[in-house]
């Protein structure tokens, strides 16, 4: 299955800012209490974008770790090759796509961290399987990703606005469905918990920052929505009349994020 998906990497770190800024609750810290880490363990972490998740581990384990850090993007791994000289964290990055044989040993990890990316994977149970063949026996995977009812008001401020229906989205179409049965075909155990953090807006302007870096011209998957600069503006007109008129009536928007964070064992 092959996913037809391009984010800028302004498009992702906008994102990324505004669930700093606006959400009530820190992933981040969410992620560290579920995996309960141990220091001296070696981690990878598949797509892995600026560097966000390894430096969090790192700082968590007081450097005591080995982390190395993939994606498929040469210009997000600049960024954090950036980030990691003046963080002085001794995490190792390199080029990795996950569609084909990762070129990393077998059973050699305590832990694979996927985090928000898995699902954009062209053939899952092969990109689950390299997973599992890296890590040693007892080791962990943690993914995390979009659960079926993530950002509700999001979608219904888009339906409204467009009168159209919001094309399939790879995270929460196939995240609970497709992800969670392979990984319990593949793994000996595998647990599910739920992060919920609702963001808040009171004004639209960053509702909608957040919408233009989710929906812009990059991100193929709104192609039913808008194909030219033109229709995209036309399409973020009508978002931002539909947004302003809900903080209008009810004092705030309310997006919650709900994301699945799934742990299996091999």
């Amino acid at each position: 299955m092959k996913i037809d998906f391009q984010e800028t990497t302004n498009d992702l770190l906008k994102r990324i800012d505004i669930h700093s800024q606006f959400g009530a609750r820190d992933i981040d810290s969410w992620m560290l209490d579920v995996l309960q880490l141990q220091k001296g363990l070696r981690i990878l972490d598949v797509g892995c974008g600026a560097g966000k998740q390894c430096f969090s581990f790192h700082q968590h384990l007081d450097g005591d770790v080995e982390i190395t850090g993939t994606d498929v993007s040469e210009s997000l791994l600049a960024q954090a090759r950036q980030e990691n000289e003046k963080r002085g964290a001794h995490v190792k990055f390199q080029l990795l796509d996950f569609n084909q044989p990762f070129a990393l040993p077998s059973d050699y990890f305590d832990l694979v961290s996927a985090c928000f990316t898995i699902y954009y994977a062209q053939d899952i149970p092969f990109t689950l399987g390299e997973m599992h063949r890296v890590l040693k026996p007892g080791g962990r995977l943690f993914t995390t990703g979009p659960m079926p009812t993530n950002k509700a008001v999001f979608y219904d401020i888009i339906k409204e606005a467009t009168r159209k229906p919001i094309p399939p989205m790879p995270g929460s179409s196939r995240y609970a469905s497709e992800i969670y049965g392979t990984m319990e075909k593949l793994f000996s155990k595998v647990e599910q918990h739920i992060f919920e953090n609702p963001l808040t807006f009171t004004d639209v302007v960053p509702f909608m920052v957040y919408t233009r870096a989710s929906m812009s011209e990059d991100r193929k998957l709104w192609n039913s929505l808008f194909i030219s600069h033109d229709d995209f503006e036309i399409v973020m007109d009508q978002i931002e009349k539909v947004a302003k008129a809900r903080i209008k009536k009810d004092g705030s928007l309310v997006m919650t994020k709900v994301v699945g964070g799934f742990i299996a064992t091999k």
